[in-house]
């Protein structure tokens, strides 16, 4: 498999980027709810720290994807077929993925910032969390979150239909092996 995409398919850095970001997103989605619905206050320190570094993970890999799509690297063609409003949606599901990383990035990085607590999420300090709720970047965090996983399933269901109901080798195109079509 090449490291660049062809026409047909997605290449091997375009492929490991978009597997590895879809599962460190879920662990991040996952601890980050967990986090702001635990009462604890170790757990939650606990929670973070999985959930900053994971995030900080997604943020780079979104870079990265960012710069190999820009710079190195082009899309396969549109599924054969496939309708212009199928193909736009695509595109604005890709790019608000992007959007909401970078924003999630941004505010959480914001939360960390003018709490303080980036000290103790990274053990340096074992003073008790603050409560995030009283810091503005909470509220488009919480948002994006939301968000994040209404793009999640659209971006998944998209992905099922065209596997499952059309067809189409849209899946295929997004693994490690297969046949080009």
């Amino acid at each position: 498999m090449s490291l660049k995409s062809t026409q047909s398919r997605y290449g091997s850095v375009a492929l490991t980027i978009h597997w590895l970001s879809a599962i460190l997103i879920v662990i991040a989605l996952a601890t980050g709810f967990r986090t702001a619905s635990t009462v604890d206050p170790a757990a939650k320190a606990q929670l973070l720290t999985i959930h900053v570094p994971i995030a900080i993970l997604v943020t780079l890999l979104t870079v990265a994807r960012l710069l190999w799509w820009l710079s190195i690297d082009q899309k396969p063609d549109p599924v054969a077929g496939a309708p212009n409003w199928q193909q736009s949606s695509a595109k604005v599901v890709h790019w608000l993925f992007y959007v909401v990383i970078l924003g999630m990035a941004a505010s959480g990085a914001g939360m960390l910032i003018l709490s303080d607590a980036g000290a103790i999420v990274f053990g340096n300090e074992t003073s008790p969390l603050p409560e995030f709720e009283n810091y503005k970047p909470r509220i488009p965090h919480g948002i994006g979150a939301r968000f994040m996983v209404l793009l999640l399933v659209a971006h998944i269901g998209a992905a099922l239909y065209h596997h499952f109901i059309k067809r189409d080798g849209l899946l295929a195109r997004m693994w490690f092996k297969g046949t080009d079509q």
